[in-house]
């Protein structure tokens, strides 16, 4: 067994040995308990905790393998999970006093499937306001001074704090890829549709994607592989043959993989430091990295992008606008502003370049197994913010999965992330890519 602390073992380290009954559920639980009662008073990443709830989830998973009971792959595993992601035990409150004590009658789908999983839900992490960019209590555990990001706060942080093994987030624009770069932690943003999403709050359904937060590539093959599924429910989904994430991850690829770097028409945007350290990582690869050029008409993405973002939320959240929005933040109020003014022709022709650009990318990932570009323009900045979201911007625009490595330092030794982007669809294919360029850079 791994002998690290229990709160600190990876998932897939933890799974293994709750597997094997070296270990129980509930002194994982305990274990991870203990770790946020000394680390939680600075880092604030919880809004709802439940210490007898968490630890009679655990003791109900000893139960089941000890009577034999079949268990699931994250079989007593403690997990976090964004406080807009409905669960049945604990309050849902969306980052919002207008949702004050707001407790669902249904899990969400996704929390449904953990369960089924085995995992113990461990309690529910802060989100920023109705997960859009108004920070939230949660500060960066590298630095009490600087932002987590957002909008899935509180999830990056608690397993950079060493709270939890794994966390579950949501993205619209950059809410998964940034708090993982800016707090240190490996982040995935799988394609579009690929995990349910009923039971979350909607704030834009055509870019909304759920996320995980782990501590290494094996975990988020062991908790993304239970999670992906059709539902009804969620018109994003569709049915499709399971995809063997963690099989997938553990081979060679049959190739060296061929690497696109990217640095996008926001590429003014990133500091000194992030430019200097990409064109170093871009050099390490030698002959299996490309500098490649998007088009100069794909930077008015970033507008269509908004767009759509922020006229569907004007609609999914004109509920809060009607009934509350003066206790809305000034920021919010002035982007649902923004989206009850947008004309339906302007929406209805940012959607209809979405498939353009779809479309484009495919010719890429005929070369590329995989693009690289920055997570963020820097480290993480002052808390007064969640960071700037803009070389997440398009991935998240088109659905393409993404993930934030966190393999790089920048200003003051701070986490920097490298993001790496895939072919829409092949998920799996993305991790065993990361796999091999995260071996390289480590050998070198």
């Amino acid at each position: 067994m791994d002998p690290k602390p229990l709160h600190q073992l990876s998932a897939a380290a933890a799974a293994r040995a709750l597997a094997a009954g070296e270990i129980s559920a509930e002194q994982v639980v305990e274990a991870c308990l203990a770790r946020i009662r000394d680390t939680e008073p600075q880092v604030q990443a919880w809004q709802h905790l439940d210490e007898a709830r968490a630890l009679a989830q655990a003791r109900a998973r000893d139960a089941d393998r000890a009577e034999g009971r079949a268990i699931g792959p994250l079989h007593g595993v403690p997990v976090g999970v964004k406080d807009i992601i409905d669960t049945s035990d604990m309050p849902t409150e969306d980052g919002t006093v207008l949702h004050a004590g707001r407790t669902p009658e249904r899990d969400a789908n996704v929390v449904a499937m953990l369960r089924a999983a085995g995992a113990v839900i461990l309690g529910k992490t802060v989100t920023t306001e109705l997960a859009t960019y108004t920070p939230g209590k949660t500060r960066n555990p590298h630095d009490a001074a600087r932002t987590p990001g957002g909008s899935s706060s509180g999830s990056a942080a608690a397993v950079a704090a060493g709270m939890v093994p794994l966390a579950i987030g949501t993205q619209t624009n950059g809410s998964v890829i940034r708090p993982a770069a800016f707090c240190g932690v490996y982040g995935f943003k799988p394609s579009f549709g690929l995990v349910p999403r009923h039971g979350i709050l909607k704030v834009s359904p055509s870019l909304d994607t759920v996320g995980v937060f782990a501590r290494s590539l094996e975990d988020i093959a062991l908790v993304v592989e239970p999670l992906v599924g059709h539902d009804d429910r969620d018109p994003a989904t569709r049915p499709r043959a399971r995809i063997p994430f963690t099989a997938t991850l553990a081979e060679e690829p049959p190739l060296p993989p061929r690497f696109g770097f990217v640095k996008t028409p926001v590429w003014e945007r990133a500091e000194p430091t992030t430019r200097e350290a990409f064109g170093e990582l871009a050099q390490a690869l030698g002959a299996q990295c490309e500098e490649v050029d998007l088009p100069s008409t794909w930077a008015e993405a970033w507008d269509w992008q908004r767009t759509i973002m922020e006229a569907e939320m004007a609609f999914h959240l004109d509920a809060e606008w009607t009934r509350g929005r003066t206790q809305l933040s000034v920021a919010l109020q002035q982007q649902l502003e923004r989206g009850r003014a947008i004309p339906a022709l302007a929406y209805q022709q940012a959607l209809a370049r979405v498939p353009r650009l779809r479309a484009a990318l495919e010719e890429w990932f005929a070369r590329f197994d995989a693009l690289v570009t920055p997570a963020t323009p820097g480290v993480a900045p002052p808390a007064e913010t969640t960071g700037d979201p803009s070389f997440c911007t398009l991935w998240s625009l088109v659905g393409a999965p993404a993930l934030s490595l966190p393999l790089l330092q920048g200003t003051g030794g701070l986490p920097l992330g490298v993001q790496l982007v895939g072919e829409h669809g092949r998920d799996a294919r993305l991790l065993r890519s990361a796999r091999w360029l995260q071996r390289q850079l480590l050998a070198g």
